[in-house]
Parts: C-alpha cells; structure tokens; sequence
C-alpha cells in the first residue's frame, strides 16, 4: 500500500504540473492515470470540462497486446492517438499525473507519438 507522504508528493507535483498547463478544444490535454494494474489516457478539454476520446488497458484491444505492462501502455497510447485522430485533434499536451516521466508513463507517451499525435 502506498504511504500517504509518498501519494501526498505525488499529488502535490500533479497540482503544480497543472497550474501551467490548460487543454483547449483545438489542442487538448492528454491526461495519464497510473494505477498498480492498469494505465488509462484521456483527451480533455478543460474550457468546457469535455472528455473527447479515452483509452485504457482494462479494453479487450490493449489487453491482447502481448508484453508486460510497458508494453500494453504502448499500446494503450496508439489506441488514443488513433481516438484522437478520430476526433480531430492532431496535437495535445501532456499530463503525466504528477508521476515522472519514465517506465509506463512515457511508453503511453511514445506510442501515441508514434501514431501521429504530437505531444
């Protein structure tokens, strides 16, 4: 179980990760929610408090991705670039949840890269 110092810290870097950046209709925020199991992504408008496309690795697509979890949240980050391109937006910015930028997090991050979405 994670201590509540430890998840205090990561709450606190999320708050101040997100006094900067602001997601619009044209180019959203692509918010990253790491979990012990399972990663999930969403696209957010945050002008009008809008979800307009998510992914996660709880979907029958990311869970017959082959690999450990590094590899499903690749996958989990095509599926939301694919989403994204299905919606309109080509460019998004990104929301790391408070979490550093490595293992899981930057796979999501590099696999919707590496379907087209600019981040």
């Amino acid at each position: 179980m994670q201590s509540a110092r430890k998840r205090l810290a990561r709450v606190r870097r999320h708050r101040r990760v997100r006094k900067r950046i602001r997601g619009a209709a044209d180019v959203p925020r692509l918010a990253v929610y790491r979990s012990n199991r399972h990663i999930y992504a969403q696209l957010v408008d945050d002008g009008t408090g809008r979800t307009l496309a998510a992914a996660s690795s709880v979907e029958a697509e990311a869970r017959s991705a082959e690999g450990n979890k590094t590899a499903v949240a690749k996958t989990v980050g095509q599926l939301i670039a694919q989403r994204a391109k299905q919606a309109g937006v080509d460019r998004a910015v990104f929301d790391r949840g408070g979490r550093l930028y490595h293992g899981r997090v930057r796979s999501l991050a590099e696999g919707a890269r590496q379907e087209g979405l600019q981040l």
